[in-house]
């Protein structure tokens, strides 16, 4: 029996393998004999590329590659990097059997006995043709906001980080303040401020309006780089990411001192800005990278189980196929904290008694507090009801309270308390009209100072170090109340504790 035989032997033993990878149609995903001879096929495969399985098993891989890219040896190549590393990974044109070009995402990985002998290659190819497109869009739609930006000599235009270093500066903004780029990005913008504005705090408070209201606007005394005081008219927007997540303000500063300013001007740049080109385009280029991992480390676990399975019990083997299966399952659990985040997650929303939800899971609650932190409860009698997925609140609880316990690592107290709203009027920035339940979550800790508020609930944002979090906790509870038709509130202040409420609507 030949190599391409006992491999297809061999998948037809594992039924539910096959039937793994043959559901999995946006990637295409086979096997490749020592040599490079396709040895299977999937319809993904087949989807992609456009051969039939009969048409394309016992040819050379090589055959998906350019010519340019056969004549520099890049099939072989890839093959004795992947043998020789663990891997291959790269991204570049192939070919589909119509002779059209895609740009394929490409993973090569050796397949080897248990003795560690090469017996084949494990090839996965993605089609990113249009991620590719969408970054040409993404470069253009930059080039076009920045020649927008820098054409304006009248307003100072510019961007700043979450924390409110200055992070662009247009040609506008070195006219009216003096400040070259290199001697201002980097730097914090209160630099522009009044010693007097800078004592009363007044621009962390500047950005805490532009968050909480969604926009900031006034009329004030400015300082040139010569000390100079000029009168402003000063606007801040959020730029938030597709996830709602704030990723910086776009700034604009109107010199009222001259009398040549224009009201249109001012508001075809602000238009420009509210776009938010850019942070549409690395949205769609980033929204479904958990959904695909989550493919991808579904086919792993799959295949680690089977080989689990058929090998005999070995002390030099067996521990490491245990390790992988471990981390491909911190890997799982990742992307779908991440799927959180991003509002792709499946939810099931029914329509739940909160005090009763709260109090099957006290047990829980109490071990995750720990005994150096005292819990209090503040329950209304008559039950409040809300329609939400429960799985996922129970988890977004149990996130809020981790939180909790870890800011207050001498001991401390937790509040969980539950009471009814209702949203009546627009006041509420981003809330729909209607009846809402509030539970929440109030701790003792050592709450936030300004930067850490402002950045809370990036995802992969934490103050824990190192190993110790992947700063996806408020993340997840975030997307999950967005995603629910709530909202997640956070009220903090340094030495004053946090306090975390998830809204959720009563009615679906």
């Amino acid at each position: 029996m030949g190599q391409a035989e006992r491999f297809a032997a061999s998948l037809t033993e594992e039924g539910r393998y096959r039937l793994l990878i043959e559901a999995i149609t946006d990637y295409a995903i086979y096997m490749l004999d020592p040599a490079g001879i396709v040895t299977s096929w999937n319809p993904g495969a087949q989807r992609l590329k456009g051969y039939e399985e009969s048409e394309i098993l016992g040819e050379h891989f090589s055959r998906f590659h350019t010519e340019e890219d056969r004549r520099a040896g890049l099939p072989e190549r890839s093959l004795r990097t992947a043998a020789r590393d663990g891997t291959f990974e790269s991204e570049g044109w192939r070919l589909r059997k119509d002779g059209s070009r895609f740009w394929a995402h490409v993973i090569i990985d050796p397949i080897k006995s248990p003795a560690g002998d090469l017996v084949g290659f494990a090839k996965v190819t993605r089609d990113l043709t249009e991620r590719k497109q969408a970054e040409a869009l993404l470069r253009q739609s930059e080039s076009q906001f920045r020649l927008l930006v820098e054409s304006v000599t009248d307003q100072a235009i510019y961007l700043l980080d979450p924390g409110g270093q200055v992070d662009s500066w247009n040609p506008g903004a070195e006219r009216i303040t003096g400040y070259r780029p290199e001697e201002v990005v980097g730097r914090h913008f209160s630099l522009f401020h009044t010693p007097e504005d800078r004592d009363r705090g007044e621009p962390a408070r500047t950005l805490e309006t532009a968050i909480r209201e969604g926009r900031f606007e006034t009329e004030a005394w400015r300082v040139r780089k010569g000390g100079e005081r000029f009168w402003a008219h000063v606007s801040i927007d959020p730029i938030r990411n597709e996830d709602g997540a704030i990723v910086g303000f776009a700034k604009v500063t109107h010199d009222l001192t001259e009398a040549t300013g224009t009201r249109v001007a001012l508001d075809r740049a602000r238009d420009a800005i509210f776009q938010a080109q850019k942070m549409e385009a690395i949205g769609q280029l980033t929204g479904g990278v958990a959904h695909d991992f989550n493919n991808i480390l579904t086919a792993v676990l799959g295949g680690l189980e089977i080989v689990m399975r058929r090998l005999p019990e070995n002390p030099n083997i067996t521990p490491l196929l245990q390790g992988a299966i471990q981390a491909a399952q911190r890997g799982v659990s990742l992307t779908q904290r991440m799927m959180a985040f991003g509002r792709r997650q499946e939810l099931r929303p029914e329509t739940v008694a909160l005090q009763a939800l709260l109090r099957a899971i006290m047990d829980i609650i109490i071990q995750t507090l720990g005994p150096r932190i005292t819990l209090d409860t503040d329950f209304p009698e008559a039950p409040l009801t809300a329609h939400v997925d429960v799985d996922q609140l129970e988890l977004a609880v149990i996130n809020l309270l981790m939180n909790a316990r870890d800011s207050m690592p001498s001991g401390g107290s937790v509040r969980i308390s539950l009471s009814a709203r209702a949203v009546d009027s627009d006041e509420m920035a981003g809330f729909r009209l209607g009846r809402y339940v509030c539970l929440s979550v109030a701790d003792t800790g050592e709450g936030m100072d300004e930067a850490t508020f402002a950045r809370a609930m990036e995802p992969f944002f934490s103050t824990r170090g190192v190993g110790k979090g992947t700063g996806l906790g408020l993340s997840m509870v975030h997307g999950f109340a967005e995603q629910s038709g709530g909202k997640l509130l956070l009220n903090s202040r340094k030495g004053e504790g946090t306090t975390a409420e998830i809204w959720l609507p009563v009615e679906a």
